[in-house]
């Protein structure tokens, strides 16, 4: 079967002997290309030998744990909340619901967490977001592509929770907005990096109570006029590193729906639980 790939544009109008050797050429440069590609990692590793995310101490690959932080990771895995991804007892064939989202309607349809807000996990995220670990996005979007890719859809738009402008300028960037893209580029799925925005700075939110949680964030987050027809029709995957309360992720979820989205699934690198 012909490797349409492996041709040069224009190749197929050259007849016989001299297509055969175009396509040789073809594949000789593309296997160059390949070699040069490996040696330079080759190089770049010897240079820069791969290091833990955790502990900086040296691992067989990039972007990596090693044996010990990996233990002290609190991964979540098995049963869990439909929807905010908080770990739930015992097995079931069904979607199941923590406490906290049984007393607390969520306006999205379905949420996942990747990780518990705790140890490793705690040291991992604020690393990210306060300390320009910006190399923690693109492993952390793996961890978050294995725990959501049950509920995302081929046509799914992934955007990230907002920063305000004046803290944006002051962090040099959105977390946020690094893990949406690494998600995106690991699911195959369109993300937008400023489909939703924040027009009035939020206050602090440490400290206060869920309910005043909500209060702070009722409408502070809306979908941005020149990127409102993205979402007509469409799933929407809002992308936040932690999740506390929910109160981010249900004002986002409102404005998304009063843009047109036909659905609204969240997900999240941490999930702060009560047991933690």
């Amino acid at each position: 079967m012909e490797k349409q790939g492996w041709i040069p544009q224009g190749a197929d109008s050259v007849a016989g002997e001299g297509g055969a050797i175009g396509q040789a050429g073809s594949i000789r440069h593309m296997l160059a290309d390949r070699f040069w590609a490996s040696g330079m990692q080759t190089l770049v590793q010897l240079v820069y030998p791969p290091r833990c995310l955790g502990c900086g101490g040296m691992v067989e690959s990039d972007f990596g744990l090693c044996g010990a932080c990996w233990r002290d990771t609190p991964f979540i895995g098995g049963l869990s909340c439909d929807s905010c991804g908080t770990p739930l007892p015992g097995e079931s064939d069904q979607a199941e619901h923590c406490d906290e989202c049984l007393e607390t309607t969520r306006p999205w349809s379905q949420g996942r967490a990747a990780l518990l807000y705790k140890d490793k996990a705690r040291h991992l995220v604020l690393g990210l977001k306060h300390g320009d670990r910006q190399d923690i996005a693109k492993p952390a979007a793996r961890w978050m592509a294995r725990s959501c890719r049950d509920i995302v859809q081929s046509e799914t738009l992934v955007v990230p929770i907002p920063l305000h402008l004046h803290r944006h300028l002051a962090r040099r960037y959105n977390q946020s907005a690094l893990l949406a893209e690494a998600l995106a580029d690991e699911l195959g799925l369109d993300w937008c990096p400023d489909a939703l925005e924040r027009r009035r700075p939020t206050p602090s939110l440490n400290g206060q109570t869920p309910h005043q949680r909500f209060e702070t964030l009722s409408g502070r987050i809306s979908v941005s006029p020149w990127r409102a027809e993205l979402m007509q029709n469409r799933h929407v995957l809002i992308v936040d590193d932690v999740f506390t309360s929910g109160a981010t992720l249900s004002a986002a979820t409102d404005a998304c729906f009063a843009a047109g989205a036909s659905d609204v699934s969240v997900s999240v690198l941490a999930r702060v639980a009560k047991d933690t």
